[in-house]
């Protein structure tokens, strides 16, 4: 008995490990595929724009970011929002974000950079559950 406990084991380990390997080198190399929408042309000029004017600083995509200003990952789809209202909000800045001299077609590139953003999924991060750390625990989010 103690000959078959320390073989299996062996092979239990050596399954995990082996198991473990095969499916990183498969996501490495071939990859999810969940997640692998290319931005076009005019939305990536509006995520250079978004990193140039290091808007992650104070704001999230996805919950990850700053936490000065709101995660706009759904900001787009949002009823009380959406276009017009981010197109003001670039234009003119509020108390804590600044103007930010952008022409109209900046402004239309990194409009279409949020709303690939905003399509491609949902930050599901409810304000109520962010702690005075700044971080929340998956587990008290409620995903729509």
């Amino acid at each position: 008995m103690k000959f078959f406990r320390k073989h299996f084991y062996h092979f239990f380990f050596s399954f995990l490990f082996i198991s473990y390997i095969s499916y990183s080198l498969i996501v490495y190399f071939i990859g999810s595929g969940k997640y692998q929408k290319t931005l076009n042309t005019q939305a990536l000029a509006g995520q250079l724009i978004w990193q140039q004017n290091n808007c992650q600083s104070c704001h999230q995509i996805y919950g990850l970011g700053g936490y000065m200003g709101p995660d706009l990952t759904n900001i787009m789809s949002d009823k009380n929002k959406g276009e017009l209202y981010a197109k003001i909000i670039i234009r003119s800045g509020t108390q804590k974000m600044p103007k930010i001299d952008l022409n109209e077609e900046q402004i239309d590139q990194l409009i279409a950079f949020l709303k690939q953003v905003d399509e491609s999924g949902k930050s599901g991060v409810n304000p109520e559950n962010i702690n005075y750390f700044g971080n929340y625990s998956l587990a008290q989010n409620s995903y729509e």
